[in-house]
């Protein structure tokens, strides 16, 4: 295994200067990954079976517990419990929405709709419809899972050897104008005027279809379609092999798609302040090819800014896939067991994140405005496995503060960076915790609501994809979190961050599942999807005060109610007074067009 370099080395992707630039040392451009999947090796698939046995009548302030003898065992960041006394953190709650329990615990892990789990009933995001996946590939992976490490298979090795990065212009500045889809919107090809009268019938009060946009084709095994970027300009979409930019008021295309020679295999989920966005293809389409491919691009304009080729890192830490974060002005790239940073705006490298300490490897990133946090696995297999959580300047590198988790338990998410609330997950014990941090990593409180909550997580089965959760919104002082859908309205709870006790909870409006979307104006803006008969709707909700009744900014037609309930675990946004939602996977059905994105307004 390497070792971090003394030094951050030279070099990164950019323009092609006048003489090739020097080679960085260590691991190259990102962070490989072992078999296919997405970011670092990670949480483990969702347990089976809830934990059984009550919780203690107090839980505590601290870290989770184990099941039986609740007051011998160490929570995952504390010291033990004193003999006889209530474990800090508690345990699992029984299984049941409201369980007949004392709502001391912080729940139980739900299948799939677990706070940080996949999507499905009750944990998709918005009640949406979607299909679990790669539940085979699942079972693989936990064949994999030795000792809380996923090990690298390789049916190919690494081409030979491993690759540096290479520094390089783009070959073409301008953007492709090849690979429209099929239907870009309007069934003709040129923008939103709705020759399909989706707003034919519309009642009043009810939203307009702004536009619609059909897929590209995909192969019959389908297609991933990551990432959604709105701009003041542009709504931009991946999907396939490629990206998509719409004016956001009609539809038209606002510059001509991107085409890559290959499938997009990683995005950036966020943008940066100037609107830039990084997306990673793959280098072939054999059982050798890596997600190794990266792409600047301005998603106002549709400019390709640098690209550069991803290197492998050490045994175990190739670039068969990658995951890319921004915090402020820095990419950073993870591997499955290391990271490297990059300037954004040029593709400098500025610094590897490597082994560091007892044998701990970073294994994924999460990245912000202005923060940027790290989770490694410790000591793998060793006596002292564990994960540790790490704050690090994101210009630099330097390392703020550590948090040792206990062993036993794994930072599967993180909900928010700013303040910082991690989802953590034990298999063996079956049981989940919600925890918030400081500023300075020390754990402050922990959610005690005995509840089953129903975020819309995608599947992490050999990443951690720590921000792969939607459905779930933080301020300052409170964590709003969605309950799982039981054949009726699901609700909204607020919950104190700095108690862990609910505030809280809100109804939804319709018998439909509402989910949390963001904050605005000191308001919780939340989506309640669509009826067979009903449109969806954008509700703003009071965080503040007696009353948190939901009060509607938007109402999308019935008329098209059909539609915006079929696209496939769609994301959504709500922007400058308009809805947005987008399909996250293609299936590659070739019977009829498939969904890609759609806008509601006034």
């Amino acid at each position: 295994m390497s070792q971090p370099p003394n030094q951050p080395p030279q070099g990164g992707f950019g323009p092609p200067p006048e003489q090739p630039p020097q080679q960085p040392q260590g691991g190259g451009f990102g962070a490989p990954q072992t078999p296919p999947a997405q970011g670092g090796f990670g949480a483990p698939p969702p347990p089976a079976q809830p934990p059984q046995g009550p919780p203690p009548q107090q839980p505590g302030y601290g870290y989770p517990q184990a099941p039986q003898q609740p007051s011998a065992q160490p929570g995952p960041y504390g010291a033990p419990a004193a003999p006889g006394a209530p474990g800090p953190y508690g345990y699992p709650q029984q299984p049941g929405p409201y369980a007949q329990q004392p709502p001391q615990g912080y729940g139980y892990p739900q299948q799939p709709g677990y706070p940080g789990g996949p999507g499905g009933p009750g944990g998709q995001k918005s009640g949406l419809k979607g299909k679990p996946a790669l539940i085979i590939g699942a079972a693989v992976a936990a064949l994999l899972v030795i000792g809380g490490t996923v090990y690298a298979v390789s049916s190919g090795g690494d081409d030979g050897g491993k690759k540096k990065p290479v520094a390089e212009k783009s070959h073409d500045d301008k953007p492709s104008a090849s690979g429209a889809p099929a239907n870009p919107g309007d069934g003709s090809g040129d923008g939103g005027k709705d020759p399909e009268n989706l707003n034919d019938g519309r009642q009043p009060g009810e939203a307009k279809v702004l536009w619609y946009k059909s897929a590209p084709d995909a192969p019959g095994s389908g297609a991933d379609a990551p990432g959604m970027w709105i701009t003041g300009k542009t709504a931009v979409k991946a999907a396939y092999k490629q990206v998509f930019a719409y004016n956001v008021g009609d539809g038209d295309p606002a510059w001509s798609p991107i085409t890559f020679p290959q499938k997009i295999c990683a995005v950036t989920s966020q943008k940066s302040a100037d609107d830039k966005a990084v997306i990673a293809y793959m280098s072939g389409t054999s059982d050798r090819a890596k997600c190794n491919q990266l792409q600047q691009i301005d998603l106002n304009t549709g400019k390709k800014g640098w690209s550069g080729t991803v290197a492998d890192g050490g045994l175990f830490d190739s670039a068969l896939n990658v995951e890319l974060t921004i915090s402020g002005k820095t990419l950073m790239v993870g591997r499955s067991q290391s990271g490297t940073a990059y300037d954004l705006a040029s593709g400098k490298k500025l610094y590897d994140k490597k082994k560091y300490g007892d044998s701990c490897f970073p294994t994924a990133f999460a990245g912000g405005p202005n923060r940027l946090i790290q989770v490694a696995s410790c000591d793998a297999m060793g006596s002292n496995e564990h994960d540790e959580i790490q704050e690090l300047d994101p210009a630099t590198g330097k390392v703020r503060w550590t948090q040792k988790v206990k062993k036993g338990w794994q930072v599967a998410r993180a909900y928010s960076l700013n303040p910082l609330v991690i989802y953590l997950t034990n298999e063996k014990k079956k049981a989940w915790n919600i925890s918030m941090l400081s500023g300075t990593g020390k754990f402050t409180s922990q959610v005690t609501v005995n509840e089953k909550f129903a975020p819309q997580c995608g599947w992490a089965i050999l990443e951690r994809d720590l921000q792969g959760c939607s459905g779930v919104v933080v301020d300052s002082s409170t964590l709003y979190l969605p309950t799982d859908k039981t054949g009726a309205a699901n609700e909204i709870v607020a919950i104190s961050l700095s108690s862990g006790k609910e505030k809280w909870r809100v109804k939804s409006p319709s018998d439909e599942s509402m989910s949390p979307m963001k904050i605005e104006n000191g308001k919780l803006i939340a989506y309640v999807s669509p009826s067979y008969d009903a449109g969806g709707q954008v509700v703003a909700i009071p965080t503040t005060g007696s009353s948190h009744q939901p009060a509607k900014l938007l109402q999308n037609p019935a008329g098209t109610a059909e539609i915006e309930n079929g696209f496939f675990d769609g994301d959504t946004d709500y922007v400058d007074g308009r809805f947005y939602i987008s399909s996250t996977r293609l299936t590659g059905n070739d019977d009829s067009k498939e969904k890609l994105m759609m806008a509601f307004g006034k």
